[in-house]
């Protein structure tokens, strides 16, 4: 590994932003490495560190230049050897949250190094350690990552709110005008153009695709949804919604099963076939049912409560007491209730033990509590010893931004952003979507997946763009090593499709 010493801008020769107050400047270390990705060694030169992000500032009718608004932090990847950079594509990538870093795309799928993890996905105990990731992306497009304010090192500059980015559109705004600078300094308008999202970083990424091109003109070559947030209202177990129950039981069968809490002739079927019948039940009988709501006859309501037991692993006492509408935090408390664990929401494979098993909810979620620890120690050491960038301020892995964040362009409803989907497919026809969805994943299962995508209104030829896979594993799928083996096949297909 060679770094640049004397780059312009690079830590090694700037004044570093104190936790105190952010610098006004751009703070950036190159460095370069090599690494070996799908079999091949390749050479590859990585900018990590903060831009200023700037905004036009008017006051009462002047023009006042630009203003400091934010500090964006990022860690870019391209490969070497490209003489032409519109011969490379470049893909800009960020999670979700709201209030996550790209932390866990960024050392669990995508970049040239990843998260030492076992089969399963257990990280197992500190100290914990990166290895070359063989599935990289890298191989395939350049890589940007990037951390929206309030997550990972990005800030807003001294002075400035720092809740104003902490809204669905301002949100937006903010990363589109990065990738935008970034594009324009790097001379990339001419590369074909991919965006990775994960979970809310779905949403956004549907969201840019559309601000994109309506701003700026940027169209993008494909989008890469990894487990699905597009559709709040299949995820909001609110009352009087129905949505939830239906499109969460073939999940909720899929995490009995492979916890062989199941009846029998069910745990014989295979994986694939046991959430194929239960699809079929939930579309049909389930969702009829309650849709009917107090009009359910008492001899329907009992051979309803009998079938759900069935396909969840739960009493039909116990399902009659939820009048049929099983909520995922119940869930993953009762499944295991009398073993004295529960189970993971944002990957239902993984278990854990509370205090006592007589809450509704589990203390945490035994899926996060396996990985997080050692992807933020990962990431802490990774940034400042291997890539160089130095700073004091605290990467911020998760930040509870969800629990305040804006949602004015959907006041009184559910967000909803197919439609920006839809709109954005309309008007780039030639606009790709390759959908990530897993098995164990209760926070955006994969039938949601299915519902919302079968709701967007597209006309027959653009459906085609749309490319859904499956995958045996959680809301991180990647964690788990065959789903990561076959993710990458499958992502580097579509790369190739996407540009054809």
């Amino acid at each position: 590994m060679q770094t640049d010493k004397k780059a312009p801008g690079t830590a090694e020769n700037s004044a570093q932003p104190s936790p105190e107050r952010m610098d006004i400047k751009d703070e950036v270390a190159v460095s370069r490495h090599k690494t070996r990705i799908n079999g091949k060694s390749v050479a590859y030169t990585v900018t990590c560190g903060t831009w200023v992000m700037r905004e036009e500032h008017d006051k009462d009718g002047e023009h006042l230049g630009q203003k400091a608004k934010s500090a964006m932090f990022f860690t870019a990847y391209v490969k070497d050897s490209t003489t032409n950079p519109a011969d490379r594509p470049i893909m800009f990538c960020f999670n979700g949250g709201p209030g996550s870093s790209s932390v866990w795309l960024h050392l669990g799928l995508l970049g040239p190094k990843r998260v030492e993890l076992d089969r399963e996905g257990h990280a197992g105990p500190p100290p914990y350690r990166l290895i070359d990731n063989d599935y990289s992306m890298l191989s395939d497009a350049d890589l940007v990552f990037i951390d929206p304010v309030g997550t990972g090192y990005s800030r807003m500059v001294e002075g400035e709110k720092t809740k104003e980015y902490h809204e669905y559109q301002r949100d937006l705004e903010s990363v589109g005008a990065f990738i935008r600078l970034y594009v324009s300094r790097n001379e990339r308008w001419a590369s074909p153009k991919f965006l990775a999202g994960e979970s809310y970083g779905t949403t956004r990424a549907c969201g840019l695709a559309g601000l994109l091109q309506d701003k700026y003109g940027m169209y993008i070559n494909g989008l890469y949804l990894i487990s699905v947030a597009l559709d709040f209202q299949t995820i909001r177990f609110d009352h009087g919604n129905d949505l939830p129950p239906v499109v969460y039981l073939p999940t909720y069968a899929a995490t009995a099963w492979i916890h062989k809490k199941l009846p029998a002739d069910l745990q014989k079927k295979s994986l694939s076939a046991l959430v194929s019948e239960v699809e079929k039940f939930a579309a049909s009988e389930y969702a009829n049912a309650l849709f009917q709501g107090d009009k359910l006859s008492a001899k329907e309501f009992d051979a309803m409560a009998q079938k759900v037991a069935r396909y969840t692993g739960l009493s039909v006492a116990y399902v009659k007491s939820t009048k049929l509408r099983v909520h995922i935090h119940r869930f993953c408390k009762e499944l295991l209730r009398d073993d004295g664990r529960t189970v993971g929401r944002l990957d239902s494979r993984f278990t854990a033990r509370d205090r006592d098993s007589a809450g509704e909810q589990f203390e945490f979620d035994p899926a996060h509590a396996a990985i997080g620890g050692a992807f933020a120690t990962t990431l802490n050491d990774y940034v400042r010893r291997t890539l160089k960038f130095e700073t004091d301020l605290d990467y911020r892995v998760l930040s509870a931004l969800y629990l305040t964040w804006g949602w004015k362009d959907f006041a009184n409803r559910y967000v909803n952003v197919g439609e920006t989907l839809r709109r954005a497919m309309n008007t780039n026809p030639h606009l790709k979507v390759y959908v990530a969805n897993g098995y164990y994943d209760m926070a955006t299962p994969h039938f949601a997946s299915d519902y919302t995508f079968n709701h967007l209104s597209l006309d027959a030829p653009l459906t085609k763009n749309i490319s859904q896979h499956y995958y045996e594993a959680g809301h991180m799928m990647y964690v788990h090593a065959p789903s990561l083996s076959k993710m990458a096949v499958d992502m580097r297909r579509f790369a190739k499709t996407a540009l054809e």
